[in-house]
């Protein structure tokens, strides 16, 4: 049975949240009294499956169920976890959590709130300690950050639970340290803003000029490095010290003018709006939304590749539903249960998979059978702590046969079946589906190796009783499709 998210407010953010939930196999109950709800949350459904399968290299679980009620305590029967992310009126989120509470008594309570503290939510619940700030960035389905904050009313456990709820679905969790308006996120970038709009203001710069700076310079550094590591960077050799000492004399120069704020009127309006307008008028919110989630991608596996930032979150995130995955695919070695391939990848086609005909490229083919085999080799004991010790098994042939094309953005899954098997070799058939297409099979031959004398030698027995296990149950399916042929051979 699934765990079950409420999410109360299904707008940009609130739809985000219940896309990251979704997608992380939770059901979610929304309410929003919004008539435009369902599809407007449809659309950011949309966006959320395109990007966020793209950041996983181990399968997604099934999606979850999405259910739209009418009122606050429909949405919430059966949550372990809400999600309220109502307008910015604290008389609102009193008002929602009051209803909340009472319908479901106990129920943790996170707020997307940008800026109101967690002692200010809490005011007037009869269980404040309930009640505390998971404060997120759009899009809520790409970016990991949710920045957590607490009052004194909240004990350590509630906030343990949903650093642990975040962590489940993805997410960094940032605990504050001291309750502050805003979090850390925030105040960073009103103050930002507020420069922006001096600029602005006093025609120093036009609004894409600003987004130049930002996206063609230090926006970049700070997307992997954050700011002090940047500037210990800017050190050189001698490091923070060397950096304050040389900068350190500028804070008291007039750079900025963060303490003051410019007169908020219709001028200034007309300003960035039309600016941005004559920017970006030439794209609809959804393409921009979409090109956004196609650069945040790419960015973010980026990070992945190299275990840094936030590809550091999306890592470890892997690692655990692959530890989770592989658990669950060992009913597959289960001989009382029926005889079946086993699912062991699934994965989407990336931007950078395909070829110039718009379809999945040859190694690829090849790639998604690896992530299968590699997957089956670490369930029957045989991952990377048995090649540290010495053992490895090695593909000895390959042969592919390309039946139908994949596109980007299909979701593909890597079914293998083992067709013979003995304590030095085994023989396996690998079918990658899209849906219930076959695209491809790649059968292959793997010789068990002892790496230290470069020969072909017995596999250790836990490893070899798991897949004499496997191998005399596959036995009694029928031999895979095309299996044995030679290429070029005819059908028939």
């Amino acid at each position: 049975m699934n765990r079950k998210a409420a999410i109360i407010g299904g707008g940009v953010i609130g739809g985000g949240w219940a896309a990251r939930f979704l997608l992380n196999g939770w059901d979610v109950g929304v309410f929003d009294p919004d008539p435009e709800a369902e599809r407007k949350i449809a659309a950011v459904m949309s966006n959320a499956r395109a990007a966020l399968p793209a950041l996983s290299d181990v399968p997604m679980p099934p999606e979850g169920k999405l259910t739209f009620h009418g009122t606050i305590g429909e949405a919430v029967e059966g949550a372990e976890y809400v999600q309220e992310s109502v307008s910015e009126r604290i008389e609102l989120k009193h008002k929602v959590y009051a209803q909340l509470q009472q319908a479901n008594p106990g129920v943790l309570i996170g707020s997307s709130t940008s800026g109101f503290k967690a002692s200010d939510l809490q005011k007037g619940s009869p269980a404040p300690q309930n009640i505390i700030v998971a404060h997120p960035f759009n899009p809520v389905y790409l970016l990991p950050l949710s920045e957590v904050s607490g009052s004194d009313r909240n004990p350590v456990e509630v906030v343990e639970k949903t650093v642990q709820i975040m962590k489940d679905i993805g997410m960094f969790p940032l605990v504050i340290r001291h309750e502050i308006d805003a979090f850390i996120g925030n105040r960073f970038l009103e103050a930002v803003w507020r420069e922006a709009l001096w600029m602005l203001k006093d025609g120093i710069a036009t609004t894409e000029e600003i987004d130049e700076a930002i996206r063609m310079g230090f926006g970049l550094r700070w997307g992997q490095m954050g700011l002090f590591e940047t500037y210990r960077i800017a050190g050189g050799e001698a490091g923070m010290r060397h950096f304050m000492a040389q900068f350190g004399p500028a804070l008291k120069w007039p750079w900025t003018k963060l303490m003051d704020v410019p007169e908020f009127n219709e001028e200034l309006v007309d300003l960035v709006a039309n600016q941005s307008d004559a920017q970006s008028g030439m794209y609809t919110i959804r393409e921009l939304e979409r090109i956004r989630d196609r650069n945040l991608v790419g960015f973010l596996r980026s990070l992945k590749d190299r275990n840094w930032g936030a590809g550091k979150v999306l890592k470890e995130h892997d690692e655990r539903r692959a530890a989770a995955f592989l658990a669950q695919m060992q009913t597959g070695l289960d001989t009382s249960a029926k005889p079946a391939p086993l699912v062991m990848w699934q994965g989407q086609v990336l931007p950078g998979w395909i070829d110039y005909n718009g379809h999945m490229t040859e190694s690829r083919y090849l790639f998604a059978c690896s992530e299968t085999v590699d997957n089956f080799l670490r369930m029957i004991g045989a991952g990377m702590d048995y090649v540290e010790a010495g053992h490895s098994y090695y593909a000895a042939e390959t042969h592919i046969r390309h039946l139908a094309e994949a596109k980007l953005g299909d979701q593909i899954r890597g079914e293998l079946q083992m067709i013979s098997a003995d304590e030095k070799r085994f023989r396996h058939s690998v079918r990658l589906m899209v849906g219930d297409t076959c695209v491809a099979t790649v059968e292959q031959l793997y010789l068990h190796v002892d790496m230290k004398v470069g020969k072909s030698v017995p596999a250790a027995p836990e490893v070899w009783k798991k897949l004499e296990t496997l191998a005399n149950a596959h036995a009694e399916l029928p031999m895979p499709d095309g299996a044995g042929r030679a290429v070029g051979q005819k059908k028939g």
